[in-house]
């Protein structure tokens, strides 16, 4: 199979995914228990005025025509105006797009740099007391609860010693709330990131740690890995030039798939931090029954993870032609 049949193939899978994706959503978060509109009104508005306001957000119309409707708004890009905060939920994703990309890319892109070179060492140093104890160390902190860590983390360097805050974005005077500018604002907001980055960043550092030093191993034992050392070539160069190159794949496309996720954010960090993202506002959405907040977050998340898992597909296709057959 060609790359260019390989990618039509994709593509089509892409869409009837999402298709599905979009089917799904409609129908889970309807099974739910509880009644938006309930949420929504007033219990002293007038009859007419609850009419209206069903109306106003289509849940005045039979199920089967709410469905037709979600689809051809979600397909156009129309993600529909919030229950919750009467406003059109593109603005609320772009109002809290912003914190989300800012804490987890940034942890995304650390842990991976990170993980990538520590388990690149640990696997050269294979049987050594540093490998056995990183390992132990990784396992530790891979099989360790997210929630549990995030929470022990903000217990002792917020609450006891009192280094970081105990949540929020920052950016402004909680005293006089106005809002800081210039480098006061990026410093309170980096103090603010700070604690939330740290727990995300070694969360996330182990597996990646696990996963460059099992493909490192894999690739140190190839053949081409072996005519390297006969003819002499530096260790450190094989090392770096030849193994930990070819080794990374597996954790790029891992990366690939994680860039995906970052919109989503962490919902229970952004809980616990009180980190203003994607994430609390999902949760917020949830509780309150609104459906199209809820819905558009999801759509975004499932196009994102589609796409990246995609592109790393189709870079495993280019770079090893046998993924194509």
């Amino acid at each position: 199979m060609r790359l260019r049949e390989y990618l039509i193939k994709r593509s089509i899978q892409i869409i009837i995914t999402l298709i599905v994706v979009l089917v799904m959503l409609f129908i889970v978060f309807r099974l739910m228990p509880g009644n938006p509109a309930a949420m929504m009104m007033d219990p002293r508005m007038k009859p007419e005025q609850r009419q209206m306001m069903l109306k106003q957000f289509g849940l005045d119309k039979p199920m089967w025509e709410q469905f037709v409707l979600y689809m051809k708004n979600m397909l156009t890009g129309n993600l529909g105006i919030s229950f919750q905060y009467r406003r059109p939920v593109i603005d609320i994703i772009s109002e809290r797009i912003g914190p989300t990309l800012l804490l987890f890319g940034s942890a995304l892109i650390v842990a991976y740099i990170l993980g990538i070179l520590l388990g690149a060492i640990m696997a050269w140093r294979r049987g050594s007391k540093g490998e056995i104890t990183g390992i132990v160390v990784s396992l530790f902190f891979y099989s360790m609860p997210l929630f549990w860590f995030g929470q022990i983390m903000l217990w002792i360097f917020s609450y006891k010693l009192k280094w970081f805050p105990l949540g929020g974005y920052g950016g402004y005077d909680p005293a006089t709330h106005v809002y800081y500018t210039g480098l006061k604002y990026v410093a309170d907001v980096l103090y603010h990131l700070a604690l939330p980055l740290i727990t995300l960043t070694i969360a996330g550092l182990a597996g990646n740690i696990l996963l460059m030093r099992n493909s490192m191993l894999d690739t140190l034992a190839e053949d081409y890995i072996v005519t390297a050392r006969a003819k002499g070539i530096p260790e450190r160069r094989i090392m770096y030039r030849h193994a930990a190159r070819n080794a990374m794949l597996p954790v790029l496309t891992s990366f690939a798939m994680g860039l995906g996720f970052i919109v989503s954010g962490g919902v229970l960090t952004e809980t616990i931090f009180s980190w203003p993202g994607m994430g609390s506002a999902m949760v917020a959405a949830t509780f309150a029954h609104d459906y199209p907040l809820i819905q558009g977050t999801f759509y975004i998340i499932a196009i994102l993870v589609l796409v990246f898992n995609a592109i790393a597909d189709v870079l495993y296709a280019y770079l090893d032609p046998r993924v194509r057959l």
